[in-house]
């Protein structure tokens, strides 16, 4: 049996999706592997530029866009592997390696998850593992963050005080790029298909600290990821990240004031998507 899975989801990925999955190999190191493509109906071409390139390479092809979760989940249960590697195929391994990386997730047997180290093209590290705010530092965060980005609620939000050069504890971290134990997800189940595409990552990590499981932040791995491949410039993507923050809040506050709160917290997320999207000149 393969010691490590990797899902990676493509929809019209390019050349990132090639260099994604030959990182993925030239990092793998001395442990056995298996690398499964999940194609959300791409029209350019990338999957089978994939497959042809890497034979080893298992494709699933969609024939329309599931979203991100429907995707990975159909990926990870294409797999046996006691531990399951996503990446994203706009990101690319740049150091490190997945045996050192699997170790870690070995030295801490209570891990559900782990995340790693994220950086932007320009070398800048991404807080790719972060807290899950209260509802009040959510709120803040998403009414001051896209006029004053380095407000205290999104530092606090974002850990952006922690250096991330040694391995720590953490809310949750980014799907880009993360280990996930089988054990873990058997026990509390894989991504939540009800969200189209972003917070999946939060709301299964915390799912997986309810049950009692650990969630941890690694620099063993290094990971470079372009972002926003498939999804820049769209107008509908920004939106459906303000719809996934809102299904979040209502799975995690299903009763009390918060409940009360639902039509508030769904118009001021749909408000910031306007700002954002606006801002950014998407269409």
């Amino acid at each position: 049996m393969n010691e490590l899975a990797v899902v990676i989801v493509n929809m019209d990925s390019g050349e990132d999706a090639l260099r994604c999955v030959r990182s993925v190999l030239d990092s793998a190191g001395d442990i056995g592997l298996e690398v499964v493509v999940v194609d959300n109906d791409s029209h350019d071409g990338s999957e089978a530029a994939v497959v042809q390139a890497y034979p080893q390479v298992r494709l699933i092809k969609n024939r329309s866009n599931r979203g991100f979760p429907a995707a990975a989940n159909q990926g990870m249960l294409a797999t046996s592997s006691e531990f399951v590697l996503l990446i994203n195929p706009d990101a690319e391994v740049t150091a490190g390696t997945l045996e050192g990386f699997l170790k870690v997730a070995h030295d801490h047997p209570g891990a559900g998850a782990v995340g790693a180290l994220t950086r932007d093209p320009d070398g800048t590290v991404y807080p790719s593992a972060r807290m899950v705010p209260t509802m009040g530092q959510g709120l803040a965060h998403t009414v001051l963050a896209p006029f004053w980005p380095d407000n205290p609620w999104s530092r606090a939000y974002r850990l952006a005080s922690w250096d991330r050069t040694g391995e720590r504890q953490v809310d949750w971290v980014s799907g880009s790029s993360m280990v996930l134990r089988r054990a873990a997800l058997d026990a509390v189940g894989i991504f939540d298909e009800r969200f189209f595409m972003y917070v999946e990552d939060m709301d299964l990590c915390t799912r997986m600290r309810a049950a009692g499981w650990e969630v941890w932040f690694s620099p063993e791995l290094e990971i470079t990821h372009v972002g926003g491949t498939a999804t820049a410039g769209k107008r509908r993507m920004t939106f459906e990240h303000s719809k996934s923050a809102y299904a979040y809040f209502v799975k995690h506050h299903p009763s009390g004031p918060a409940r009360a709160l639902r039509p508030f917290v769904w118009t001021v997320l749909r408000s910031r998507a306007a700002v954002v999207s606006r801002l950014r000149g998407e269409r």
